[in-house]
């Protein structure tokens, strides 16, 4: 009897089906920042089922743009190459699967159909372990500091940003994120000043310029903004601009945050090597999912780095806490109405799930009344 090749499955471990979905959820407040508003998080969901039964769910996520390249990507040309595939092997399969739309990569839609896969495959492995993913992927630490974005956004009144402000710290949240890139400096200081004051000095303050500035507005801001103790500049420059931001770190009093515009490791690599940032803040479904996340992360960690992740709270919960530079969780909640399970923020520190897997609890019911498109394989 010929054994199975190394990319086969040979017991039940086998992957046998591949069920997707694409969920649009709407924000739950109006989101708007420099360049544009996040009108709708659509939500590519891959559910895995291995021969024995064992089963994963990953996802990703879109503002309001590409998802349904990103289901498409997955249906007809991703999910397709699963069947077969030994679950165990997230390594061999990410690899393979990424040099299998190579002319596509390295790039948003592609990292975000990988990312739906890796993540599911994580799942598995967490679930058959019986292990929660903070510990399966290092355990590092059992809770991290949490801010929110759940406001600060830029169509808000001063008004408005200073009650969100004080009620984010009345909530217990240890620091809040505002956006930046009013028309004029002076409106800009002019908010940030008001919030400052009001939440005083042992309240984080974070603003996020979202790719907005050129370097020489982004240097006039900085310098501006430097008297206010700001937790970072998120963003200031395209991320594309890796010399605009290494002039900007070397001159801002303040970190520069860069990573949920970036979508692969050696971005990452050449920014730190660039000293070009101070704050990573890699994206789970961005960058292509945790098989990667991971990567970025320990290499952050060797540059003495911290990692302050982008969007996705439910997973990222698990993933800050279980690599030891894992700084900040950004609490901005979207996945509400298709599960069940709810972040844990406890005297100001988001704790990760015990439960086995990715700790997300998915009402598939949910999923299936709302879903735009659905496929099976």
């Amino acid at each position: 009897m010929m054994s199975a090749r190394p990319s086969e499955g040979a017991g039940g471990d086998r992957i046998e089906r591949v069920e997707l979905w694409q969920v649009d959820l709407a924000p739950k407040v109006p989101r708007s920042d420099a360049i544009q508003s996040f009108v709708a998080q659509e939500t590519p969901i891959v559910r895995i089922t291995c021969a024995d039964g064992a089963q994963g769910t990953g996802y990703a996520y879109t503002i309001g743009t590409g998802g349904s390249s990103v289901f498409a990507l997955l249906r007809d040309h991703l999910a397709p190459r699963l069947i077969a595939r030994s679950a165990t092997e997230i390594e061999a399969t990410w690899k393979a699967l990424f040099f299998h739309t190579h002319a596509t990569a390295v790039g948003a839609i592609t990292s975000l159909a990988l990312a739906a896969i890796d993540t599911a495959l994580w799942d598995i492995k967490c679930r058959r372990a019986g292990v929660p993913l903070w510990q399966c992927a290092g355990g590092a630490q059992r809770r991290v500091p949490v801010y929110t974005t759940e406001g600060g956004w830029l169509h808000h009144t001063r008004e408005q940003l200073v009650d969100e402000a004080q009620s984010a710290q009345a909530q217990g949240f240890r620091g809040a994120k505002m956006k930046v890139g009013r028309p004029t400096i002076a409106e800009d200081v002019d908010r940030l000043s008001a919030v400052r004051e009001a939440v005083g000095d042992s309240f984080e303050v974070m603003v996020d310029a979202n790719q907005a500035f050129t370097i020489a507005e982004a240097r006039r801001r900085a310098h501006a903004f430097g008297g206010l103790d700001l937790g970072w500049l998120e963003e200031p420059l395209p991320a594309e601009d890796i010399d605009g931001h290494a002039e900007l770190a070397a001159v801002a009093a303040m970190p520069i945050a860069v990573g949920e515009s970036l979508y692969h490791l050696s971005h990452f690599r050449e920014y730190l090597q660039r000293r070009a940032c101070s704050i990573v803040q890699v994206d789970c479904a961005r960058i292509g999912g945790i098989t990667p996340w991971l990567k970025v992360a320990h290499v952050a960690e060797s540059f003495n780095v911290a990692v302050c992740p982008h969007f996705l709270m439910e997973l990222h919960v698990s993933l800050t806490a279980a690599v030891p530079n894992g700084a900040w969780v950004e609490y901005i909640p979207q996945l509400d109405s298709i599960t069940t399970s709810r972040l844990t923020i406890d005297d100001g520190y988001a704790v990760p799930p015990a439960t086995p897997g990715l700790g997300i609890e998915w009402d598939f019911s949910a999923i299936d009344r709302t879903a735009v498109a659905r496929a099976t394989l």
